[in-house]
């Protein structure tokens, strides 16, 4: 799709099969952005794609990676995040951090006029996100309203690093062009000049003044005429816009914007505690800010001036009147005049030699070098030392990186001429930069006894920790790990070290495992470094498939390796109902001996008759059962019998349980099994 001869992605294509375009949020210079749907981590963000026209432009796509890489590099609160960086189909692309809200631009728009204490809220926050930036060593050089966003809960997020150069990057230069929006560019950019931190500063007073009066401070019918109004003509006042502004927070508007960067604020951080303060009540008679170097050449020296240029005016004059007066009137006149512009001519040149030597003599005095004062620099950045240096007419001859104690990394230590050393202007002064405090490569201590490198660490310096921890490598009391790398260069009085001893084999204490599961007790010796052996029994008190008893017991130690083993339910032991049949044989009841002849007496008197009408004696029956449901103790059946007498008797056995069965005739016992077990 395109619009206006540029191309457009279309709504609905998927970049790299994850981003998804949902709708455009804006275009600019050199980039199309977009809001787009993260399908992996589901969430809104925006996405900047290089614009189609420029995609073979090499300095473009360098400049374009050169937004990515710088803007990876900031993490704050107050810089939107970048979260991913690719290519696709020749399409360059930046995922970002999407800002529901709007830009500054447009919120001055739409609540103006903004409260003073609402307007140094913004205006903290901006400072804080380019002070991280410029602490980073990043110059954004593109500092705009429309390049900041508020979202919805008015947090400040400065976006587009795109064409911000790292201070280290010394060799890119743009000076051929003027980068960022004319309205808000320094003067030394407006020239063609390096952009430096103070180029940042003066955009971030544009904006402040923005804030206050709602309009830039400079129109134009050009960009060129809008930019020449910044290095030429003075900032409009922002009293003059609205008289109740408070001088001090005026003041804050001029430093931040003065035309010479060496009379603007040396850092953000300074500006930030400026205007911190300037609707304080204490700074309320603050005098208007004035620049020292615009009172430095608008100073006027008292000329000098001889009496001579006078004479030589009249005596020029003179000459000129008596040339005008040649003609001859009488002889007297003409043999005077001669005699006359002799002696002139002679006192005009020694007047004449007198201005000369008159003048070198100023000229020598004017020119010669004065005596002046080093200032102190301790403390400052090499950039901004040899401003004030250059400010005090002295010249930074070499600089010279020495370590120290007290002094930031970067900073300056001290100076050669010392500081408050009186010297004539345009003296080298050599500079000393900070290197940071002394460091020392940490060494090697593994392996090593930890009483020993504890000792030999404190007497350097360094403080130290110790985290116990087995070991089946490293002996007990020896050093297994340390939280600094070999190598590194550290500080000892700024470095903890954490030192990971030893305390030998892990040992595990058993734990109580009744009521695990299999896949628990599994688990719990995979974790451990454990074997298990796994047996199974019926349980009639523990529930089917945990465990019922282990060995060795809860509590005992084991080293790494080590086994035991465990036993699981089946559940209750299952029962089974059979039967088993028996015969009971007849017997004849036994009778006494005189009992007997009787009966033979009476049964030889009987007759056969006698004999037919006889039956047989029954014989009493009693069985008793021991199974699931029945005791040895109680009866279980009890009848008589005249003959053989064929029963069934019935048993319930859990697997592995015996039963027994007893039958007693007429009181004794004529059959016992006591190990009646389940049918297989």
């Amino acid at each position: 799709m395109q619009k206006g001869g540029v191309a457009f992605m279309e709504i609905g294509k998927k970049l790299n099969g994850r981003y998804k375009i949902i709708g455009t949020v804006g275009s600019g210079g050199m980039a199309n952005v977009y809001l787009a749907r993260d399908l992996i981590l589901e969430r809104d963000v925006a996405v900047k794609v290089l614009r189609f026209d420029f995609r073979d432009d090499q300095d473009t796509i360098r400049r374009f990676k050169r937004e990515a890489l710088a803007a990876t590099e900031l993490i704050h609160p107050n810089i939107v995040s970048v979260y991913d960086v690719g290519e696709e189909e020749n399409n360059q692309y930046i995922v970002m951090e999407y800002i529901k809200g709007m830009d500054l631009k447009h919120y001055i728009h739409s609540n103006f006029p903004i409260p003073y204490q609402k307007v140094l809220d913004i205006m903290r926050q901006i400072l804080a996100a380019v002070s991280e930036a410029h602490n980073n060593r990043i110059i954004h050089r593109d500092l705009k309203p429309q390049n900041v966003l508020i979202d919805e809960s008015g947090v400040v997020k400065i976006t587009d690093f795109g064409i911000a150069v790292a201070l280290s990057q010394t060799s890119i230069t743009l000076t051929n062009s003027l980068l960022g929006s004319v309205h808000y560019l320094s003067p030394e950019q407006a020239r063609g000049g390096m952009a430096t931190n103070q180029s940042d500063i003066y955009s971030l007073g544009i904006i402040l003044y923005e804030l206050l009066t709602g309009n830039v401070p400079f129109e134009g019918e050009s960009a060129v005429s809008i930019a020449l109004k910044h290095f030429q003509e003075s900032l409009p006042s922002v009293k003059d816009f609205d008289h109740r502004i408070p001088q001090p927070l005026e003041n804050v508007v001029l430093k931040a914007t003065a035309k010479e960067t060496i009379d603007r604020y040396r850092s953000v951080q300074e500006m930030a505690s400026d205007l911190a303060t300037s609707l304080s009540p204490q700074r309320i008679n603050e005098p208007k800010f004035a620049p020292a170097s615009l009172m430095e050449k608008t100073k006027v020296l008292e000329p000098i001036v001889p009496v001579a240029p006078t004479n030589l005016v009249e005596g020029k004059k003179l000459e000129d009147k008596e040339q005008q007066m040649d003609k001859p009137k009488n002889e007297t006149i003409k043999e005077k005049k001669p005699k006359k512009k002799k002696r002139k001519i002679i006192w005009l040149t020694l007047l004449l030699l007198l201005l000369v030597v008159a003048g070198s003599v100023v000229a020598f005095t004017l020119t010669a070098p004065k005596d002046v004062s080093v200032p102190d620099v301790v403390g400052l950045s090499e950039d901004e030392a040899e401003e004030v240096l250059l400010e005090a007419k002295l010249q930074v001859s070499k600089t010279i990186v020495e370590t120290s104690e007290d002094v930031e990394e970067g900073m300056v230590t001290r100076t050669d001429p010392e500081t408050g050393s009186s010297v004539k202007e345009e003296t080298d002064v050599n500079l000393y930069i900070s290197s940071g405090k002394e460091t020392v490569s940490f060494k090697d201590y593994t392996g090593e006894p930890y009483e020993e490198v504890r000792a030999e660490l404190i007497d350097q310096g360094f403080k130290t920790e110790r985290v116990d921890a087995s070991s089946d490598t490293y002996p007990e009391g020896t050093i297994i790990e340390q939280s600094v790398a070999e190598d590194e260069e550290v500080v000892p009085s700024e470095t903890t070290v954490t030192l990971t001893v030893s305390t030998g084999e892990a040992m595990i204490e058993m734990i109580d495992l009744a009521g695990y599961s299999e896949k628990g007790v599994q688990v719990y010796a995979s974790e451990n470094g454990l074997t298990v052996t796994i047996k199974e029994e019926y349980s009639e008190e523990t529930l089917e498939g945990q465990v019922i008893s282990q060995d060795p017991s809860a509590g005992t130690l084991l080293s790494n390796g080590s086994s035991f083993s465990v036993v699981i339910s089946l559940g209750k032991t299952p029962e089974q109902k059979f039967s088993k049949t028996v015969t009971i044989p007849y017997a004849e009841p036994e009778t006494e001996p005189e009992a007997e002849a009787e009966k033979e007496k009476s049964d030889e008197s009987s007759s056969e008759s006698s004999s037919q009408e006889s039956k047989p004696v029954p014989n009493e029956i009693v069985i008793y059962i021991q199974d699931k449901e029945h005791s040895l103790e109680n009866e279980f059946q009890k009848f008589t019998i005249t003959e053989d007498f064929e029963t069934v008797i019935p048993f319930v056995l859990q697997e592995g349980e015996v039963g027994t069965y007893r039958i007693e005739r007429d009181g004794k016992v004529i059959e016992e099994n006591t190990n009646v077990t389940t049918p297989e």
